[in-house]
């Protein structure tokens, strides 16, 4: 029911700006992203009454891009390889008892184990396939940024339909990955290019994406990518105010479909657009 409400919510403000309603597939992760995720993706919107153009953006079509976009970053200073898993990165916390500041997100700010590790040492450890993220180097990303803004700011859509300028310090996330191990990419990186490319005027997500916008935001301004508006609306929660997600095994739209519930009834259920 959450995607449905937010694709339902992204259709309503096309519809009410006399814009286009962009679909993308977001596939660069192989363990998670399956052709028939895919599919049911495309049965579920057309069971609502949602209609996209075509061909449908997907992610793992334009690791070009966002290679270009780290090789830039790269050429700025700012990025360095981290030869850290995350159990290894909890356990370096836990036996120096560090107490470090949590992200917005929850997650203890990285130590910053290889941020001033030797620049040989570490080509030497790529050249010869370690497993590696490549992570930003906020300090630095932050003094460059600062030559161009005062601040990093984002514009968030009220409910009265005005845009408000909203201050919240991308640093706060620390010296975050812009490339897995795995990936050659993040969702992070991997949606301000998409944003630029596609010509996203107006991005419209959950709530619980609100804090990573400022960190978007970020990157846009290094580089030089355009601003899009954002709308972040309220989540789909249960009884106890958890939000519904597949991963915690709630209801399918599939499901709801195959139990005989019809696109307006289901609406019905959803909360207003309100707007």
């Amino acid at each position: 029911m959450g995607h449905a409400y937010s694709a339902l919510v992204t259709d309503h403000l096309a519809r009410v700006h006399d814009g286009r309603f962009l679909l993308r597939i977001e596939d660069v992760d192989g363990g998670r992203a399956r052709p028939e995720y895919e599919r049911q993706i495309y049965e579920d919107l057309k069971w609502l009454g949602l209609s996209w153009e075509e061909p449908v953006w997907k992610q793992s079509e334009h690791m070009e891009n966002y290679r270009a976009a780290l090789d830039r970053l790269d050429e700025m200073g700012l990025l360095y390889p981290c030869f850290a898993s995350r159990s290894e990165i909890a356990e370096y916390i836990r036996k120096r008892n560090l107490n470090l500041p949590p992200t917005p997100d929850g997650y203890p700010v990285y130590p910053n184990i290889y941020r001033n590790f030797p620049a040989r040492e570490a080509q030497k450890r790529v050249i010869a396939g370690e497993p590696h993220t490549l992570r930003l180097n906020m300090p630095k990303a932050m003094q460059l940024v600062r030559q161009k803004v005062d601040k990093v700011r984002f514009r968030e859509r009220q409910s009265n339909g005005d845009y408000k300028s909203i201050f919240e310090p991308p640093d706060l996330w620390g010296d975050v990955v812009l490339a897995r191990k795995d990936i050659a990419t993040s969702y992070t990186l991997a949606v301000v290019v998409d944003d630029a490319l596609q010509g996203v005027t107006h991005v419209t997500r959950g709530e619980d994406l609100y804090h990573a916008t400022s960190l978007q935001r970020l990157l846009q301004i290094l580089l030089d990518l355009p601003e899009p508006l954002y709308f972040h609306h309220p989540l789909i929660v249960d009884m106890t105010g958890r939000k519904l997600a597949k991963s915690d095994h709630d209801v399918s739209l599939s499901t709801i479909r195959a139990g005989g519930v019809t696109p307006q009834e289901l609406r019905r259920q959803l909360p207003p657009l309100l707007f």
